[in-house]
């Protein structure tokens, strides 16, 4: 079983990297507006999870694998090629599914914690991780860009084409 935790810890790793670069792009792409300081604040806790993250699987024997973060990363570069309707500037569309995949990473982040905790027993084997204040972080990053992602779904599903 050590082997199959072993890789679900490596695989979600690749996944926090990724998480942790779009919400750092989408930061940058929003930089000096209400949207980028709450942008920078979850980008700030998704490196800080990865952060705890690599310390649990190096507590509980489980090496990094550099090939899938490093395709992690390459994928979400490859991301930024992805046309959103404008060819060369930031679009409605763009803000909106930056939002909406940072949201749906977060909510798995919150699945992420709860099945270490409960289902693969870390929270006894590991008591000093505090998975709940994990939960309830992922859930505020949650409540903090919810209201922004609607706005820019509205932006981008009612905006003009040009």
């Amino acid at each position: 079983m050590d082997d199959f935790l072993g890789i679900y810890l490596r695989d979600q790793l690749a996944m926090g990297v990724l998480w942790r670069e779009l919400a750092r792009r989408a930061q940058r792409n929003n930089r000096g507006t209400e949207l980028g300081d709450a942008l920078a604040r979850v980008a700030t806790g998704i490196a800080e999870d990865v952060g705890t993250f690599r310390s649990i699987m190096r507590r509980v024997g489980v090496r990094a694998n550099p090939l899938k973060t490093g395709l992690a990363v390459g994928a979400e570069r490859v991301g930024r090629l992805k046309r959103n309707g404008r060819l060369t500037s930031y679009s409605p569309l763009s803000r909106f599914e930056e939002l909406e995949f940072l949201t749906m990473g977060i909510e798995g982040k919150k699945q992420l914690w709860t099945t270490l905790r409960d289902v693969a027993g870390l929270g006894a084997r590991l008591p000093d991780i505090d998975f709940d204040h994990l939960i309830d972080r992922a859930a505020r990053q949650r409540a903090d860009l919810e209201p922004f992602r609607v706005r820019a779904g509205t932006d981008a599903f009612t905006a003009p084409t040009t």
